[in-house]
């Protein structure tokens, strides 16, 4: 490509990408995902200072179970909020402050799209121009494609670890393709003088401060550099060991902080998430996950939960969000997607998607793969492309065309993409507007009834995060346990006085607490005074105050 092709392309792509992911942002109005609240709400508590704290607890598992407010980050890691925090010290703490993090992340997205496609198309020998056209195709696809354009209008951690692990696996295929960095004509006297080293080992810390995947981030360069060919045991050693080095010395601080916060350097529910039987199990109280419950539900159970990870990896986070173009893409990847230029990024997809669909298949039906596969949907709409293109240039050959058409690949990935964005997008906003008029209804309704929220006395309810960012007070999340825990929770929290519960969530309530279980006599319904939209929008939540002592 020349120079002025490389220029326009680039132009072109980040027009689209800020473009789209600004209307992107501009329909979704509140965080939906809870995640995303959780970021944007520990964002405002650190410019408030004060500091890394959340009003929300909904894991159990880690202790100390302080009084909320709590050290946040028990179990997610910190780099969004401290990306959504930058523009929110500059522009208000917002949410659509906290999305202009997003929306410039995002936009880089597309051009390391680019690039990687433009590397493929160059390693598999294409003509100039179909490797202009390809890499243009890759990075327009990724500005449009649904996946990337919805996480690029949200502050979470799904879009900074897609940018992070396509910056690192574009040094880990250059380091692969020259593994003696040479510089000025000399090598350099140690594995330190090789500066791309340094460059990956600070992208696999940076990831690791983002989503606990950076391991198989890391595991993916290790598996890549043992299999570098011509190279001695020593100089693999060498090429793995520098960046783990980095990437620990960047992370070493945080893990300092975790232990003074929570008595251990890693990320806490690791384990309990492995032993989940049901997703509502991270919200566990007085039955958490335990190895002796996990075997007892026996091999059949523990085979079908795969399964059903299996079929939600595959289906709902990879083929359904990303159609047409994912279809083709995952039927091209045994064929496109082990070059050199590729291989790095095959290996996390491989790795992610198996460890993920194995070790967590509870879990990651409530999104751990779903927020780790950013980086895997580029990698499919470079395969679909470079399909597209072998066919296209196939029939072009069997029918004597004389004139290139490359270009019909890149127009069939745009268009497919546009189309599915345009459909889906304003259901994503609208149910973001909902969400929000929901929780704005329920602090009238609790007000006009008697029954106000305060900062002094935590709510328990099914959507702890939710209720904490909007309504500002301290939240705990309602265990999918017996009405009896329910009330030991409450107990453990002096000053709990109240249980929402959104009936529209699937579990035991509020069934519960109208049943004779034990415990059940523990929570009084509190009728909402509703009328009018504020009826419609709580029509399907109960309130209950805790009066047991």
């Amino acid at each position: 490509m020349t120079r002025r092709q490389v220029v326009a392309s680039l132009l072109a792509i980040v027009v689209v990408a800020v473009v789209v992911r600004v209307a992107a942002a501009a329909l979704i109005v509140f965080p939906k995902p809870e995640d995303t609240a959780y970021y944007v709400g520990v964002a405002r508590n650190l410019l408030e200072g004060r500091g890394l704290v959340s009003d929300a607890l909904w894991s159990y598992q880690t202790t100390p179970l302080a009084p909320l407010p709590r050290a946040a980050f028990e179990v997610w890691l910190p780099l969004p909020t401290f990306l959504a925090a930058l523009p929110m010290a500059v522009f208000g703490s917002t949410f659509a402050a906290a999305q202009v993090s997003s929306v410039v992340v995002g936009a880089l997205v597309p051009l390391l799209a680019w690039r990687l496609a433009a590397d493929a198309g160059q390693e598999r020998g294409l003509p100039p121009g179909r490797v202009a056209v390809l890499a243009l195709g890759a990075g327009l696809t990724a500005a449009v494609y649904l996946p990337l354009v919805l996480h690029s209008a949200l502050p979470d951690s799904t879009i900074p670890f897609t940018a992070i692990v396509l910056a690192a696996c574009l040094v880990m295929s250059r380091v692969a393709r020259s593994p003696r960095y040479a510089e000025g004509g000399r090598p350099p006297r140690n594995r330190l003088g090789d500066p791309r080293l340094l460059v990956l080992g600070l992208l696999i810390g940076l990831g690791a401060l983002t989503r606990n995947e950076a391991a198989w981030l890391g595991l993916a360069w290790a598996v890549v550099a043992w299999s570098i060919p011509g190279t001695t045991r020593p100089e693999r050693v060498g090429l793995i060991a520098v960046p783990a080095l980095i990437a620990i010395a960047v992370f070493v601080p945080w893990a300092i902080r975790d232990w003074v916060a929570f008595g251990s350097p890693l990320p806490g529910q690791a384990v309990s998430n492995a032993l989940s039987l049901n997703g509502r199990d991270i919200f566990a109280w007085s039955d958490p996950p335990t190895l002796q419950r996990y075997l007892a539900a026996g091999l059949p159970r523990l085979l079908e939960l795969r399964l059903i990870g299996f079929a939600h990896n595959l289906f709902n986070v990879l083929v359904l969000l990303g159609m047409p173009i994912s279809v083709i893409g995952l039927a091209a990847l045994p064929w496109f997607g082990r070059g050199r230029a590729l291989r790095p990024l095959f290996v996390f997809s491989v790795l992610t998607f198996t460890i993920t669909t194995l070790l967590f298949p509870v879990s990651t039906t409530w999104g751990t793969f779903l927020h780790a596969a950013g980086a895997i949907h580029v990698l499919l709409i470079i395969t679909c492309l470079m399909a597209l293109d072998w066919l296209i240039a196939a029939v072009g050959v069997r029918r004597s065309w004389t004139r290139p058409v490359a270009w019909l690949a890149p127009t069939l990935t745009v268009f497919g993409a546009v189309l599915f964005s345009l459909a889906a997008l304003p259901s994503f906003g609208g149910g973001s507007r909902e969400t929000q008029s929901h929780y704005a209804a329920l602090a009238i309704a609790l007000r006009d009834t008697g029954a106000p929220l305060d900062a002094q006395h935590p709510v328990i309810t099914n959507f702890p995060i939710w209720l904490a960012e909007t309504l500002r007070v301290p939240a705990l999340a309602l265990p999918d346990e017996p009405p009896a825990s329910v009330a030991s929770l409450a107990a453990a929290f002096p000053g709990t006085s109240l249980v929402v519960v959104d009936g529209r969530d699937e579990g035991r309530y509020p069934a519960a607490f109208d049943s004779d279980a034990p415990g059940s006599d523990c929570f009084q319904e509190v009728p909402l005074a509703t009328s009018g939209v504020g009826a419609a929008l709580l029509a399907d939540t109960r309130v209950f105050r805790v009066v047991c002592p």
